[in-house]
Order: structure tokens, then C-alpha cells, then sequence
């Protein structure tokens, strides 16, 4: 009877991974059934990532990377916008096939939230963001003073450490990419910490803006430290965030990727919008 018992478990374990393995295996055909891969998008108009023309059409370079990746897998991009708390979220519940908006790879998004990441296409870091006639010229001048940031990103954990090393007195969290730069504008903040590359779109909306110090390397929290020193990308590192059940979407995505490395169009991409460096070389730590 323990033999036969053992015998029927291990039949049925053996169907119910095969099943899972099936189900995982439908992503990429259910996307190319549609002949759409839906995006979450948590930051639409924020340049150079995506924003909308008046004419309708999209452009920014994560857009041309959305554009690359459903070209391979044969069909077209749809935009589902979102507040940016409610990205991953809206992407476990299928709302949308994809996130595609600036997020970076973490373990504890990977291991806590739920989700699986592609390989990196792009590598972030932070920067002290102030007006030009702010009395603040270095870090050390932040002591006292009020950063902002967006809620949920790598950018606020930064904003946060400069508080509990005593650099800065608090940090007010926003649920959006501009309203930090607004709220320095209207004096609610002293600084913003933000990337670099969201500095340098901003500019073009804010020409008095400047940077104080040098940049600020994205860092896990301490709880997530020892899982982030053995994962094998580095940190600030954005990719493509999918369901965890989609291993085909994810492997297709990786592969899609690589060919854009391999052939030179993400290079290519990336110096279009000024934000190619050195520092996109090699976006994995070996």
C-alpha cells in the first residue's frame, strides 16, 4: 500500500509539473495570439524614458527598447500607464504582460515582491539635484535639510540613507517622477535625489537645476544585502520585470536583449538620447 501510495504521488507530481511547465510555456503564445505585449508604464512622459508627442506617437529609449523586444516576438506594443506603486502589483494580477518603466532589478523585488527580471539593459545612478541658487554646494550642506524623492524606488532608498547617516534631516516621498522636482521648485523641498538620467531630462524643463557632490551609487537595504552581494547583475541595473510563472516570456526577452547588444542597436539607442557611457559596457558584474 506505501509503494502503490508512493507510486500514485509521485504520478500525480510528475502531471503537475508538466502542467506548470505548459502554462509557463503559454506567455509568449498568448501574447502573439493578441499580436500585442502589454506594457505597465509608471513614468510616461518622463524624458528620455517615454513620452507621448502631440501627435500621439511615443518616443524615449525605453520605448525603442519596447519596440525591439515585440518586434522578435512578432507583434506590436500597447502602453497601459500606472501610478508606480501599482506596477508590480498590476503585473501579477495580468494587467499587463510587462513592466517596462525604469525599474531596477532587485532581490528583494525578485525574492519579496514576487517577480522575475530579464538581464539589464540600462545601468542608473543617483544624483543631489538643487536649484542653482541654492545655498547647498556639497553633501555636507544637506545637513537640516528636506530631500525628496518617489516612493518604491531605489532613488528613495538612497534619499533615506542620507537620513540615517545623519546628512539629512527627512525625506518626503512622491508617488510620481515629477512632483519631486515641483516640490523644489515650490520650496516644499531643499533637494531631490533622483538618477542621473532623469537630471538630465528634467533639464529641459528646469535649465536652473544642478547637482551637488558626486554620484550616489544605488545600494540594497540591509535586510537584502547578503542576497544582492551574490546575484550576478549589478545593482541599478533596470530590466524587464515579468510574471513568475512566464519563464518563456522571460527567456524571450533575454534573447531579444542580446541580440540588441550583439548587433549594436542598444548602443545605438542609448547615444541617440545622450545616455550612453562606459558604464552601460558591461551591466552584469562578470
Amino acid at each position: 500500500m506505501k509503494r502503490i501510495t508512493v507510486t500514485v504521488a509521485a504520478a500525480a507530481a510528475t502531471i503537475f509539473l508538466s502542467l506548470a511547465g505548459q502554462a509557463s510555456a503559454q506567455c509568449v503564445e498568448k501574447i502573439q495570439e493578441a499580436g500585442v505585449i502589454r506594457v505597465g508604464v509608471g513614468l510616461m512622459g518622463l524624458k528620455p524614458f517615454i513620452w507621448q508627442e502631440p501627435d500621439g506617437s511615443y518616443t524615449g529609449f525605453e520605448k525603442e527598447i519596447a519596440d525591439y523586444i515585440a518586434g522578435e516576438l512578432g507583434v506590436t506594443t500597447e502602453y497601459v500607464v500606472t501610478e508606480w506603486t501599482t506596477l508590480i502589483p498590476g503585473l501579477k494580477s495580468d494587467r499587463w504582460d510587462v513592466i517596462l518603466s525604469g525599474m531596477s532589478k532587485t532581490q528583494e523585488r525578485i525574492q519579496g515582491g514576487g517577480i522575475e527580471f530579464s538581464n539589464p539593459y540600462f545601468l542608473i545612478f543617483d544624483r543631489v539635484i538643487v536649484l542653482e541658487d541654492s545655498p547647498i554646494q556639497s553633501v555636507e550642506d544637506l545637513d537640516g535639510k528636506v530631500l525628496a524623492s518617489t516612493l518604491g524606488t531605489m532613488d528613495s532608498l538612497v534619499a533615506h540613507s542620507l537620513v540615517d547617516q545623519g546628512l539629512a534631516e527627512s525625506v518626503m516621498d512622491f508617488n510620481t517622477f515629477g512632483e519631486p522636482f515641483l516640490a523644489l521648485r515650490n520650496e516644499q523641498v531643499d533637494a531631490v535625489v533622483m538618477d542621473e538620467t532623469t537630471y538630465l531630462a528634467q533639464l529641459e524643463e528646469m535649465p536652473d537645476l544642478r547637482v551637488v557632490g558626486e554620484p550616489l551609487y544605488y545600494i540594497p537595504k540591509a535586510e537584502w544585502a547578503e542576497a544582492e552581494e551574490s546575484a550576478d547583475y549589478r545593482l541599478g541595473g533596470l530590466g524587464v520585470g515579468v510574471r513568475q510563472e512566464c519563464t518563456d516570456l522571460k527567456a524571450a526577452v533575454d534573447q531579444a536583449l542580446a541580440d540588441m547588444a550583439a548587433d549594436g542597436t542598444r548602443e545605438e539607442i542609448l547615444r541617440k538620447y545622450d545616455i550612453w557611457s562606459d558604464e552601460q559596457i558591461n551591466l552584469m558584474k562578470n
